[in-house]
């Protein structure tokens, strides 16, 4: 993928207007703004400058999951109906959010709407002795689920990517630190991503597994959750089980807690046995003995957490991307009102960057100063160079900081790293 672009050769187009279908904001200003294309209620293509933005929010999640010691792995999105009666998850009854096809040759399939089950029976293979643990796999799989709403752009859709990871443990402590492991690294990449400060790792039900899950939650206005935070540890407890007794477990008073409306960007199960004893994916111990593996799951959805993004960092003029995850680091205006001399300059400057390998979208269009700006406050790059008669006069450049709206003039040599 290159790092450098010219503008007009950019195949979108910024709009003023939203699709009057849409009413979340992160639908409304990324469509704007040339990043996704709607295809249907809560299905969206990627276009260039949102497929940069989402794979960099894939690569810094990968590279967590990585560093975490996970190996990456894809599973198919076709499933096999009889692995999941097994688990009794096929039935609509008891799950509601499946997409079901027909063979033409008779039978029927589902898309995954997710790879507990598959990825399990997979292990069957690969797992007989308790040398062959611990293991962590993972992957980035598009996802189907038949959502009722999907009014939330790309935060709640139908059709997904998630990154969904799976642990494979002996016993119960061996489980307990990988689980750790997996909080740890969540952290890490909502840090990373620019949301750790509006991030909450956040206690909720356990269901049939555990006592308790977590999620990670971000405050947003745009969020779906209520969240309740401690006004002095910031521990969180999700709404659906904040109670006086697990206030009491968490050695709280539930009076000392605020009220908060967040969005889900992350969370981590213990599943326990459940998967590995209806499969029957077992492990030898020391003795010989059969022993079930104790399995977990955590999940990411990387176009959910850049929804979410957007939502918290964008301003009333459009995108506001991190670094880590803008689709390019500086976005070069060139003002030349006709001046040939300038627009050279800022030719010249181009070609200088990408001999450097900097990340950078070059507004070379014949456009007015004012089209240029607002389309550079809409797209939201974090670094805006201007290139003009002034910049050229006074031999700097202008560098505009996207998220404050600060400028500084600096030599070309500072500009480039030289």
């Amino acid at each position: 993928m290159s790092n450098t672009l010219r503008q007009s050769e950019l195949f979108t187009k910024t709009r003023k207007e939203a699709p009057s279908d849409e009413v979340s904001k992160n639908a409304q200003l990324l469509i704007r703004a040339g990043y996704i294309h709607k295809e249907m209620a809560g299905v969206y293509s990627w276009l260039p400058l949102g497929l940069r933005t989402l794979n960099n929010i894939i690569r810094i999640i990968r590279e967590e999951m990585d560093a975490a010691g996970g190996q990456e792995v894809k599973l198919t999105g076709l499933q096999d109906p009889t692995l999941w009666k097994e688990t009794d998850r096929w039935s609509d009854e008891n799950v509601d959010v499946w997409f079901k096809t027909q063979l033409q040759s008779g039978g029927e399939l589902g898309l995954g709407f997710t790879h507990e089950e598959p990825i399990t029976r997979l292990m069957k293979d690969h797992v007989s002795s308790y040398k062959d643990l611990p293991r962590l796999l993972y992957q980035f799989q598009t996802k189907f689920r038949n959502e009722v709403r999907a009014k939330s752009g790309v935060m709640r859709t139908r059709e997904f990517t998630m990154k969904d990871l799976y642990s494979f443990a002996r016993t119960t402590e061996e489980h307990d630190a990988l689980y750790a492991r997996m909080s740890e690294a969540y952290t890490t990449i909502f840090n990373r991503v620019g949301l750790g400060k509006y991030t909450y790792k956040t206690f909720a039900s356990g269901g049939v597994f555990a006592k308790y899950s977590h999620e990670f939650q971000t405050l947003t206005a745009a969020g779906e959750d209520t969240i309740y935070i401690h006004t002095d540890s910031n521990l969180a407890i999700n709404e659906e089980v904040f109670t006086d007794e697990v206030c009491a477990d968490l050695g709280v008073q539930k009076a000392d807690f605020k009220p908060h409306t967040a969005s889900e960007v992350g969370n981590i199960f213990s599943l326990g046995i459940r998967f590995s004893s209806a499969l029957n994916l077992q492990f030898k111990d020391e003795e010989g003995k059969g022993t079930p593996v104790i399995m977990g799951s955590y999940g990411i959805g990387p176009a959910r957490l850049l929804g979410v993004m957007v939502e918290t960092l964008a301003d009333e003029k459009g995108l506001v991307w991190p670094e880590e995850i803008a689709p390019f680091q500086y976005h070069l205006i060139v003002l030349d009102n006709g001046n040939e001399e300038v627009r050279a300059d800022a030719d010249r400057l181009f070609h200088e960057m990408k001999g450097k390998d900097m990340s950078v979208l070059y507004d070379d269009r014949h456009a007015r100063a004012g089209e240029k700006f607002a389309d550079a406050d809409l797209i939201g790059i974090p670094k805006r160079i201007i290139v003009s008669e002034k910049t050229l006069a006074s031999g700097e450049y202008e560098v505009v900081t996207r998220a404050t709206g600060t400028s500084l003039f600096v030599h070309e040599q500072e500009l480039l790293g030289n």
